[in-house]
């Protein structure tokens, strides 16, 4: 099995999980997008891939939890 890869990236209307070159989801929260990448390589391991989920650090005045 290959790399499921998820990443927590920022959008117009709040934070999203990328995977396969695709943005899904709209989280109010960072931590709730997380909460979604988690949820879905469980998943994924479940298969037998190997995971990496990444989410950004706070850049700036941006809280480093909840919403922004």
């Amino acid at each position: 099995m290959g790399l499921a890869a998820y990443d927590i990236v920022k959008g117009d209307n709040g934070w999203s999980v990328a995977h396969e070159g695709k943005a899904a989801g709209s989280y109010a929260t960072k931590e709730a997008a997380f909460e979604a990448a988690a949820a879905a390589a469980s998943n994924a391991i479940k298969q037998g891939h190997e995971v990496r989920i990444c989410v950004p650090g706070a850049r700036g005045a941006e809280p480093t939890l909840g919403s922004s």
